[in-house]
């Protein structure tokens, strides 16, 4: 009882050693397989609809009313003590362009060219890339690169802008909105199962560990059909 009393309810007591983040994707319904026949709305429609629901809150207006405007490119380092409140940046989900669910609400499923988003996991007092964003980038993890012809990403190219970090810890960053990268898949190989590897990159990134699948990388399959 008296050492649980030594330990703070709001940053961990030792923080020299923080490891790398590990990523997962959106929408996550069924396992890291995403297919669909596009000619079949009912078999992709779950996935849109989890999109639009992971999404509500990054709603412009919510985003807007909640959290505040920062300086990009730089970390939105926040002083004072461990319990005061700390404010956090918008991310607005307009950011993801073609990805944003706005001004195409099926995310692309209807076209055969679905939108993935990608997330790292939150870490307190984690400062990725050490100074310089990290980039994400995707291909074929295993078999025939052609089957993954083009990917766009948003927003920019692909960047988790450095102003979204540190994380503070629930507790006290309340607002907080975990910052996105959209995958935008817009040619891949119809009829096959594409097993796709998206990583992150950047100095301090570990993304190659083969006994962690989702430390600093994600394997997925798409598997769309016409």
């Amino acid at each position: 009882y008296v050492m649980l009393l030594t330990l703070s309810p709001y940053t961990p007591r030792f923080r020299d050693r923080v490891s790398p983040p590990g990523v997962m994707i959106r929408p996550y319904l069924n396992g890291f397989t995403i297919a669909f026949n596009v000619s079949q709305p009912n078999t992709w429609q779950p996935y849109v609809d989890s999109m639009h629901h992971f999404l509500a809150a990054y709603d412009d207006k919510v985003q807007e009313e909640k959290n505040i405007e920062c300086v990009p490119g730089q970390y939105f380092i926040q002083g004072g003590n461990d319990s005061e409140e700390k404010k956090a940046c918008q991310f607005k989900r307009s950011l993801l362009q073609n990805c944003s669910g706005i001004e195409d609400p099926t995310f692309g499923y209807s076209k055969g060219q679905p939108c993935i988003l990608l997330k790292m996991n939150r870490i307190i007092g984690y400062r990725p890339g050490a100074g310089v964003p990290v980039s994400v980038d995707c291909k074929v993890q295993k078999g025939n690169e052609s089957h993954l012809r083009s990917v766009d990403f948003y927003p920019g190219n692909g960047m988790f802008d450095l102003m979204y970090y540190p994380y503070y810890g629930k507790f006290t960053h309340v607002n907080y909105t975990s910052p996105l990268v959209a995958m935008h898949f817009t040619d891949v190989q119809k009829n096959y199962s594409v097993p796709i590897q998206c990583r992150l990159n950047g100095k301090g990134i570990i993304n190659d560990l083969n006994s962690d699948r989702f430390l600093g990388r994600i394997i997925f399959t798409l598997s769309i059909g016409k």
